[in-house]
Order: structure tokens, then sequence, then C-alpha cells
């Protein structure tokens, strides 16, 4: 449970016998959600001014595809719109870092020793992911499209949607690699027990290998089973974490 106010003493700790009122608390969230804000602002300026770099890193899968500007001011749009992403994604931990201090006066040692690994750990994973997404899938999905249909087609492409493409196979796959932080709460939390989850590895082979599937739209199955056996090696990690644990 967390407390508004901690009442421990603890000269070497963290958390501080500070009792604050309500209205103190509201101008700490106005000063911690301005900081953020300010962060948030400068770093998407910064992507804004090397967006042309920038988009030239995101083409880098699209071998050989001509980009081509459907509208008047397409690319002035994608550009705002990829700053704008580019800037919650670079600036996410500053942000992550004022909503724990804001919170971390009020949660218990225990409470802490437990959130702050979690948070972290949740964090390392979704960029891993994203790494993963780039590096991996996008390149497979893009190659499939590339070749589908080639000889019918030309492929010249809108960068606004193929940047749209890309960005729901990032965030995404990000997600896909929360799986063991999901797995540790919920099995702390007592919901489920690690012995569960290994008598469920069926339903979870089935369930990785349609996620893979509905991620990576290629008709090549090795980038499928790469993306279905990195959910499930994440799967049996958090099994082996709640086993060390006890749960």
């Amino acid at each position: 449970m967390i407390n508004l106010y901690n009442q421990k003493t603890q000269p070497d700790s963290t958390h501080k016998d500070i009792e604050m009122s309500i209205f103190e608390h509201i101008e700490e969230l106005r000063d911690r959600t301005i900081k953020a804000t300010i962060f948030f602002i400068i770093i998407t300026g910064i992507t804004f001014i090397h967006v042309n770099e920038i988009s030239n890193i995101l083409k880098e899968p699209a071998i050989g595809i001509q980009f081509l500007q459907l509208a008047p001011g397409e690319y002035f749009f994608s550009s705002i719109k990829i700053s704008s992403y580019m800037g919650l994604i670079i600036s996410s931990p500053f942000v992550i870092y004022q909503c724990v201090l804001f919170i971390l006066p009020g949660l218990t040692e225990k409470e802490t020793k437990f959130f702050l690994p979690i948070l972290l750990s949740s964090i390392f994973l979704f960029f891993l992911g994203l790494y993963f997404s780039y590096t991996t899938l996008i390149p497979a999905a893009i190659n499939f499209f590339i070749n589908y249909g080639s000889e019918i087609v030309e492929p010249f492409w809108s960068f606004e949607q193929y940047f749209d493409f890309i960005l729901i196979l990032l965030i995404s796959t990000g997600l896909a690699f929360q799986v063991p932080i999901i797995q540790i709460i919920i099995g702390l939390i007592g919901i489920i027990s690690s012995k569960q989850m290994i008598r469920s590895w069926k339903y979870i082979i089935l369930l990785s290998t349609i996620i893979s599937a509905i991620l990576t739209p290629s008709t090549d199955p090795f980038t499928q089973l790469f993306l279905s056996s990195a959910i499930l090696s994440l799967y049996f990690i958090g099994i082996f974490i709640l086993i060390t644990l006890g749960k």
C-alpha cells in the first residue's frame, strides 16, 4: 500500500520523514510536470532540427524504395510527427525519473525494492524491443512487401504511411517485450503462480506464434520463428524469476 507520509526515520535511506500537505504535493507535481514538459519540448526541437538525418535512418530498411510526397506539406507534417515521437521516446527516461521522484517518498522500503527493479527492467525491455524490431522485424516485413507483386507494380511509397507502418511495428514489439514484467507482477500479486505458467506452456506457444505472425507480415518462416522464440524465451525468463522469488 502506498502511504502519503513515510513515518520511518532512517538517516541513510532515500525516504524522508517529512509531512507534506495536499497543496505541497500538488505544487511538487506541478513543478515536476513542468520540468518533464520543458525537457520533452527541448528534445523534440533538437530532433526536428536533425529530422532529415533521422528520416534517413528510418529509410534504411527500405532498400531501393523511392518515397513520394503525395500531398502538399506531407513531409513537413511527417517531420513534426517524427520529431514528436522521437522526442517522447528519448525524453521518456527523464520523464519517468521525475515520476519516480514524486512517487518514491510515499513508498515503504519494501515497496521501493519491488517498484524500482520492475520499472527499470520494463524500460530496458521496451528499448530492447525497439532495437529488435528495427534490426530484425522491420527489414523482414519491408523486404516482403517490396518483393510481393514486384512484377506487377513499382514500389513508390508515401513516406508518411511508411513511417506510420514502422511505428506500429516498433511500439507493438516494445510492448510484446513486456511479457516478463506482466508475469512477475501477476505472480507477486498471487493471481497466477509459476507452476500454473509452466503448465500453460502449450497455449503460450500458440499465442506467441499468433503474435509473431501478426507482427511480421512476411512469408519467411525463419523471421516468424525468431520472434516467436524471443517471446517464448522472455516468458520462461519470467517464470525463472518467479521461481527464484518463491512464487
